[in-house]
């Protein structure tokens, strides 16, 4: 169960340092974007469910 509620992961992402070796582009650039984007409307989503039905 522990495992289920381990966020260390999702900080990590965002949180991270850009490594100077890798390669970037557009596409990755817009896809990271989007995808923090989702992680936090999915965050609030259910912080708000949870406000809402405590």
């Amino acid at each position: 169960m522990k495992g289920l509620f381990d966020l260390s992961e999702v900080a990590n992402y965002f949180f991270r340092k850009k490594d100077p070796n890798r390669k970037s582009n557009f596409n990755l650039r817009t896809m990271h974007r989007i995808n923090k984007l989702s992680i936090m409307m999915f965050l609030a989503g259910v912080i708000y469910f949870i406000i809402k039905h405590w």
